[in-house]
């Protein structure tokens, strides 16, 4: 049963609010003020907060900062509630970084409805994170095989790359397997005229290369260093036995390129779909999921512009511009070169 943290000054209001969504089978708590709201959510973390704002003690929005600066509690869905209508107030709460916002007088449904939608939201981008961090490393120490396969890495010779370097390009017939000891990767599709399209970013830990062995055409994309690296390199005969040998290790491949087939289409509806700005904030959160393993409150990387736009999918003047509008609302920090993500959720909830 999914936990319902909701703080609420207005004795009546906040009984009946907790009734209606125990009735809708939430497991609700319920404080009377912001402080005994916070110091309830950090014993007990909830999977979502509807919490006032015209507050004594503490108001709203001084919860949703202590919330929001809290590393154990600022991603719990956040959604405030208030007879404030005016739209200063209601911009205020979206700009802090809330998911809902909510004006008294409000009706069963629409409560109920909010919540659901933040908690399946929710939801969602934790099962993507987790499909995301199924690296082959991780199917293998699963299963249970992870010393046969570090010993097969063990056996082949670590290969440097260069900044730049391409590792195969797309016609050509593949033969061997690839192992990321270091560096970073992309994998990118290019037009006709030249025009790229990263379709995803690999790290230290990750294998690639295993889509065309497994289906036995030529590579349909190009793999490149976007930093110097170091790469284990299997043959393809080894891979073949590897995945013959063990089914379970076969059928756990096989879910990892339904994954992919399903990111690159969720890609494609992004691309077609989404605001400039918003496939911009994609872009920059992307590289964090990815290469932000310390899950560090500022990520910083250093980017090409270009490589970045196409990421996006965008052309990098457009990128650029919109950089810069970022930077302006303090969004992200640019220095020497590197982009500094500040606000993270606000990125996150960039739909224009």
């Amino acid at each position: 049963m999914q936990k319902i943290l909701l703080i609420e000054d207005n004795e009546a209001l906040r009984e009946n609010t907790a009734e209606i969504l125990s009735l809708a089978s939430f497991q609700v708590s319920t404080a009377e003020n912001g402080k005994k709201g916070i110091e309830m959510a950090l014993t007990n973390p909830p999977d979502l907060i509807v919490c006032d704002i015209m507050m004594p003690i503490l108001d709203g929005y001084g919860v949703y900062q202590i919330i929001s600066k809290n590393e154990a509690l600022q991603n719990i869905p956040f959604i405030f509630l208030s007879a404030k209508s005016e739209r200063s107030d209601l911009r205020k709460g979206m700009e802090m970084g809330a998911d809902d916002y909510i004006t008294k007088p409000f009706t069963d449904a629409e409560l109920i409805n909010a919540i659901k939608t933040r908690l399946e939201k929710q939801k969602n981008q934790l099962n993507k994170a987790n499909g995301q961090m199924e690296t082959w490393t991780q199917i293998v120490s699963e299963l249970g095989h992870r010393d046969e396969m570090h010993e097969r890495l063990e056996n082949h010779d670590i290969v440097e790359y260069k900044k730049k370097q391409v590792i195969y390009s797309e016609g050509q017939h593949p033969n061997k397997l690839f192992y990321i000891e270091s560096g970073k990767i992309k994998i990118y599709k290019s037009s006709d005229s030249g025009k790229e399209l990263i379709t995803n970013l690999l790290s230290p830990g990750e294998f690639f290369g295993y889509a065309s062995l497994i289906e036995n055409k030529v590579y349909e994309e190009f793999a490149e260093t976007l930093e110097e690296s170091s790469i284990r390199i299997i043959p393809r005969k080894e891979f073949e036995e590897l995945i013959s040998n063990n089914h379970e290790i076969a059928l756990k491949v096989i879910k990892l390129l339904a994954n992919n087939i399903n990111e690159k289409e969720q890609q494609l509806v992004a691309l077609a779909y989404h605001s400039l700005r918003k496939r911009v904030a994609d872009a920059l959160l992307t590289l964090k999921k990815k290469y932000d393993q310390e899950n560090n409150e500022h990520f910083s990387i250093a980017i090409s512009r270009e490589d970045l736009a196409n990421i996006a999918g965008t052309a990098t003047e457009s990128l650029i511009r919109t950089l810069s509008d970022f930077k302006a609302e303090k969004l992200i920090e640019i220095k020497d070169g590197k982009i500094t993500i500040l606000e993270e959720k606000k990125l996150a909830q960039l739909f224009n």
